[in-house]
Parts: C-alpha cells; sequence; structure tokens
C-alpha cells in the first residue's frame, strides 16, 4: 500500500522508542496495531459492497439483455404469424375467386397432409428397392411394419404355450383318491 521499505520502519521504531520509552512502546504498539486493523477492515468492507454492487449491476444488465431478446423474439413471431394469417387470407381470396371452376371443387383432388414431399421427414424417401436374388416385389414403404402395405404378408409366429396359472400338478397321491361330491352323496 506505501512504499516504506525495512530501513524506513527501522528508523521509525528506534524513533518510537526514545521518544515513548520502553514502559510505553508496547501499549502504543498495539494501539497503532489495532488502527492499522480497523482501517484494514473499513476497507475490506467498502471492497465487498463494491463488488456486490457491480454484481447486482451485472445481473440487472444480464435480466434487460434477455428482456429484450425475448420481446425481439415475440415480435418476430407476432411478424410471422402476420403473415401466415396475410397468406391464408389470400388463399381464401384466390378460392373464392375461383368459385366452382377451381380445381377443388369437385372433390376429386387429393388433399395432402403430413410433411412435405421432398422433405426430410417425408417417410415417401424411404423405399425399399426390390432385391435381385428374390422375387420380383414392388418397391414398398421401408418404414412400414411387413403386412401393413400388403406386399410382404406377415408371417404367422407360433405362439408359446402360456404356463399353467394354478401351477405344476400336485404330487401328492391324496388328492386323487379322495371321493368327488356325486360319490359321498347318499344313493
Amino acid at each position: 500500500m506505501f512504499d516504506i521499505g525495512f530501513s524506513e520502519l527501522l528508523v521509525i521504531a528506534v524513533v518510537a522508542l526514545v521518544v515513548l520509552g520502553p514502559e510505553r512502546l508496547p501499549k502504543a504498539a498495539r494501539f497503532a496495531g489495532l488502527w492499522v486493523r480497523r482501517a484494514r477492515n473499513q476497507w475490506d468492507s467498502v471492497k465487498q459492497e463494491l463488488e456486490r454492487e457491480l454484481h447486482a449491476d451485472e445481473i440487472k444488465r444480464q435480466f434487460r439483455d434477455v428482456q429484450s431478446s425475448v420481446q425481439d423474439t415475440e415480435a418476430q413471431l407476432r411478424a410471422s404469424g402476420e403473415a401466415v394469417r396475410r397468406e391464408a387470407e389470400q388463399m381464401r381470396q384466390d378460392m373464392a375467386r375461383h368459385g366452382d371452376d377451381g380445381p377443388d371443387s369437385t372433390g376429386d383432388a387429393p388433399v395432402m397432409t403430413g410433411p412435405a414431399p421432398g422433405s426430410p421427414a417425408s417417410v415417401a424417401q424411404h423405399v425399399v428397392a426390390p432385391e435381385a436374388s428374390g422375387p420380383a416385389e414392388p418397391p414398398r414403404d421401408a418404414m412400414a411394419p411387413p403386412g401393413i402395405d400388403g406386399t410382404a404378408p406377415r408371417a404367422a409366429t407360433p405362439t408359446p404355450p402360456m404356463p399353467d396359472p394354478a401351477g405344476p400338478p400336485d404330487p401328492d397321491p391324496t388328492t386323487d383318491t379322495l371321493p368327488s361330491r356325486e360319490e359321498q352323496a347318499p344313493r
């Protein structure tokens, strides 16, 4: 903190010894140490308070940045929603303009649902090529399980027999020799 070397401290100690004397010097050293500790603690508390304020300002700045980012995203979403609404309104106007002579007026045109053709999500891209060694089979959708598309019937798999819920047969021979109800009834 201060640019005081060992030689300056030695000169200050000798002057303090001469001025204060050997009886009062330890008490004065304790008093000086107390004030130095208090000054150091005060400096540390000011430093910590300043760091807390800077940290709070940093958090507030980050919050403002996130808030502006959310507002920008919200504005973009609203703009894209408006664009979709305008396109839908344009399609309605086109449909109203075409009236009965439009291509969809007969009801024969297929309605497309699902992913767009040619897109990576399109299942139509996953077509299995016919095998060269096997019988000539038309290409089929690889994503469909066998039997659903009608080209590869599902093979019947035998089901294993279910275990008897009553458990294994009783090995005790006395259960077989007991008379049944009919035998016990008087005749």
